[in-house]
């Protein structure tokens, strides 16, 4: 398993929290979302997703819930 880190810049609300938990959660090869304090912390399975499709998802789900990543 490897994790991969996000930096949001202020601190998501409960119901976004939840919502970008279901969506990336979900993902094939996605194993555990952490969200706290502004902080994402993704462990996944590389085998199944590349850390850079990874990312490129997270960062676009952040940004559709009106949130920037640092």
């Amino acid at each position: 398993m490897e994790k991969i880190f996000f930096d949001v810049k202020k601190e998501f609300c409960q119901e976004c929290s939840m919502a970008l938990r279901r969506f990336v959660g979900k993902m094939e090869g996605v194993e555990s979302v952490d969200i706290e304090n502004g902080k994402i912390a993704l462990e996944f399975d590389s085998r199944k997703i590349t850390p850079e499709e990874l990312s490129r998802i997270t960062r676009e789900s952040i940004e559709k819930l009106g949130y920037k990543t640092e």
